[in-house]
């Protein structure tokens, strides 16, 4: 897999048929790493993870390795994973099950994170967003130089 990093975020509107639009900076790199095939499930935060094919399969044999201790959260990720395709319209179908547990209505936000992207309800994300700033900069990044 080439190196690639998604970062930066795109305000979205879920159709009425559940679909984003992928935003035009990612769908190249999206077609030429994963032929287009995505992973989407679940993360602890209630957003979603949207894989490139390769980057899940690396995530997935990762977790596929976690002694039994770690069979909850495996089966969080693995069991909630449904693989989707971009479409010709370069739309991605959000599965309804996930969009439910992620709350996920109208207004979303596509969010880089390295090798995978974060789909997160909009409200939601700036509530979050304000929790972790009340919460204070964590040590490892007090010292850094912005």
């Amino acid at each position: 897999m080439s190196h690639f990093v998604f970062q930066g975020s795109s305000a979205l509107t879920l159709d009425v048929k559940g679909r984003i639009t992928v935003p035009a900076r990612h769908r190249e790199v999206l077609s030429a790493t994963a032929g287009g095939e995505l992973t989407v499930t679940k993360h602890p935060n209630r957003c979603l993870l949207v894989f490139p094919r390769p980057a899940w399969e690396s995530f997935r044999e990762k977790l596929l390795a976690l002694p039994m201790g770690a069979e909850a959260w495996r089966r969080i990720f693995l069991g909630s994973a449904m693989d989707v395709e971009i479409d010709a319209g370069s739309r991605v179908l959000i599965a309804p099950e996930l969009r439910a547990w992620a709350g996920l209505e109208r207004e979303v936000m596509l969010l880089g994170m390295g090798q995978r992207l974060e789909l997160w309800d909009a409200a939601k994300l700036a509530a979050h967003e304000d929790q972790v700033i009340e919460q204070g900069m964590p040590d490892a990044l007090k010292d850094h130089v912005f």
